[in-house]
């Protein structure tokens, strides 16, 4: 940590004595709050800034941002892999990611990675954390923006693997805690619970998916009947309107049923764990609850609406926040579309993977998105990977994983990295969640390869300490 502040503080120095500066970020969750805490940093320092936001840099990518000429160009959630190509090209470069290091010796102006200190860029600290680090060391008043790196690091998962966020992620929230815009603690996990019905709550619950509940509208609705749980009149009763005996009872009915159901302690160590509220958000909107906040943004910004997201993270909370809404139903529906499609055509089984192939029917945007999803109809004792095509006419490889298979030695990040190489492709992102981008006709030999390293991994147990590599 320490070893990062210095870098973090070297970079500082660069920044406050510029006058305009290009940030450049990615088009999820982590990668809009990262470059939301740099540009509130900026603007309160007084510097103009450009954003940019890229779905992957590559050579292209690299040359376009070369071309502004900028004297200084902030990476945030991106960069930590095309240092050689950044370097080549002259961009005078600060790097706040979280990726792997790409093995060139070439140098930026400043490189911040939890993977230079030896922490994991998978669970320890997010690209939004990095950039907090960053914002920080700016200026102290930015503290309150931990807030957005706690959303960011909430929608990269890294939360999931212990039920926490955790290294220095933990930091953060206590710094978050420290000026009153963080609160955190034990609770149902399940996703919605500040927006949508209770019932709703538990029928969308895919992780953990909960038998004979998950899916099952009249199901959910006789098993709160059942166990005295009021419903509502005119409105329907949300989780945050249960008092905490209700809520008590709620917890110890769905444990109980899980264990009847054969759900291991894992699992259900997933229904309750700690959750991360927004606390100078209003209650009972998306913006309150981290994880909800996280798929408003990923409902902008994967739609090619960054800067609506970004806006929402700066603070906007009337046109930005209203038209994000809107996208946030669109995306919502676009997610069941993409289930009743894979639910249709069906979940094709390897021998140690499983994959669907969306072609044009489900944007390559959010594909990894349905991936996950889809674990709720699935063999969850393997990977899953998901197939679309791109504008380009390649094809979009998302790969989902579970904390169980991570456990097991699963490493998502090197299996995609190794095989898409090896087609003349691009992969990587992080054992329990990557991508690659690969020539459409190399499909069949691609998802081979795959299949065989994902079943070395596991069996060796290779790939719990593997490299992450790119992003996903």
């Amino acid at each position: 940590m320490c070893e990062l502040i210095r870098i973090c503080s070297k970079a500082a120095e660069e920044i406050r004595r510029q006058s305009h500066v290009a940030v450049v970020s990615h088009i999820d969750a982590d990668g809009l709050t990262a470059a939301g805490i740099i540009c509130a940093a900026l603007d309160r320092q007084g510097i103009e800034y450009l954003p940019l936001f890229f779905k992957q840099l590559d050579a292209t990518a690299i040359e376009r941002i070369a071309d502004l000429g900028e004297d200084l160009v902030i990476f945030t959630d991106l960069g930590s892999g095309m240092v050689e190509e950044i370097d080549r090209l002259g961009i005078p470069a600060v790097i706040a990611d979280h990726h792997a290091l790409s093995q060139s010796k070439a140098e930026v102006l400043a490189h911040i990675n939890p993977h230079l200190v030896g922490a994991d860029g998978a669970t320890d600290l997010s690209g939004s954390g990095t950039s907090f680090l960053l914002a920080r060391e700016i200026s102290r008043a930015n503290e309150d923006l931990s807030a957005l790196a706690v959303v960011g690091a909430v929608g990269d998962l890294q939360d999931m693997a212990e039920g926490r966020l955790i290294g220095i992620n933990r930091e953060i929230l206590e710094i978050g805690r420290s000026v009153d815009v963080l609160s955190f603690g034990p609770d149902l996990k399940l996703f919605g619970k500040q927006t949508r019905p209770l019932y709703k709550v538990l029928e969308y619950s895919s992780d953990p998916y909960i038998p004979g509940l998950s899916g099952n509208e009249e199901a959910c609705i006789l098993f709160l009947k059942e166990i005295g749980i009021r419903l509502g009149g005119e409105r329907w009763r949300k989780w945050i309107d249960l008092d905490r005996e209700e809520r008590s009872r709620t917890v110890s009915a769905l444990i109980r049923r899980g264990l009847r159901c054969g759900l291991s302690n894992h699992q259900l160590s997933r229904l309750v764990g700690e959750v991360y509220t927004l606390l100078n958000e209003t209650e009972g909107c998306e913006l309150r609850d981290a994880s909800e906040f996280s798929t408003l943004l990923n409902a902008t910004a994967r739609y090619g609406h960054s800067a609506i997201g970004l806006r929402v993270c700066m603070g906007d909370r009337e046109k930005a926040f209203d038209e994000a809404r809107v996208l946030l139903s669109q995306h919502r529906q676009n997610l069941v579309n993409g289930l009743i499609l894979v639910k249709k055509k069906g979940i094709t089984p390897l021998g140690h993977i499983q994959y669907f192939d969306a072609g044009g029917a489900i944007l390559d945007t959010i594909v990894g998105i349905v991936a996950g999803m889809s674990f709720q109809m699935a063999d969850r004792s393997k990977p899953i990977l998901a197939l679309a095509l791109t504008d380009d006419g390649d094809m979009k490889v998302s790969a989902r994983g579970t904390a169980d298979l991570v456990r097991s030695g699963l490493n998502l990040a090197q299996a995609l990295s190794s095989s898409a190489k090896a087609v003349g492709g691009r992969g990587g992102g992080h054992n329990v969640a990557a991508g690659a981008t690969i020539p459409h006709a190399a499909c069949e030999e691609f998802l081979g390869l795959v299949d065989r390293l994902v079943g070395e991994q596991i069996s060796s147990g290779r790939g719990l300490l593997g490299p992450q590599i790119g992003g996903r």
